[in-house]
């Protein structure tokens, strides 16, 4: 089993505002024991690679979810089962093969871009190119969306936050055990 790869600040230049290891989520309860993020080798090289883009434009990323165990994503779905927003368990979510990210830009001193909706909110004005909010955040989503996508990554049509890996099914799904031993 490939290792995991621990996303953090002092590695990536990254800060790590993990949301589902606080109760400020969908489930309203934390569902991560850790407030700890990984990827996947491959996915943690795409970051390091947006992370040296970002920081070309004065910016950083706020780090809001990474590798997700299965059990986790259970959760999630339980909390919210609307296969538009979180993956249906069944198919398996990105996050759960720790190739997928969600993460927003933050200036110098550390205050979060406005993309025009919240983090996680399941609206249609939450999707990329939405024209509902100001011409600003549509500018901070399109700067999001380039270096994210220059870096390697692919975009969730209906999430600006969310980017996960090409060929991302391609990847095993990790369940909580199945992680811990492949953990770097």
């Amino acid at each position: 089993m490939t290792a995991l790869v621990e996303i953090k600040p002092e590695t990536f230049g990254v800060e790590v505002a993990l949301a589902y290891a606080t109760s400020d989520n969908l489930a309203g309860r934390p569902v991560y024991a850790r407030a700890a993020a990984f990827l996947h080798p491959d996915a943690a090289q795409c970051l390091a690679r947006a992370c040296k883009l970002a920081a070309a434009l004065g910016y950083r990323f706020r780090i809001y979810d990474a590798f997700r165990p299965k059990e986790a994503h259970d959760q999630l779905w339980a909390a919210r089962p609307d296969p538009e927003f979180v993956a249906d368990p069944t198919q398996g979510s990105d996050h759960s093969r720790g190739v997928a990210i969600d993460l927003t830009l933050i200036d110098k001193d550390g205050r979060a871009l406005d993309m025009g909706t919240a983090f996680d909110a399941f609206e249609k004005s939450s999707y990329h190119g939405s024209t509902d909010i100001p011409l600003q955040a549509q500018r901070n989503r399109f700067i999001l969306l380039g270096v994210m996508v220059a870096a390697g990554w692919n975009h969730n049509p209906h999430e600006w936050w969310h980017y996960q890996l090409p060929g991302s099914r391609s990847y095993p799904l990790l369940s909580e055990a199945e992680a811990k031993t492949g953990l770097a």
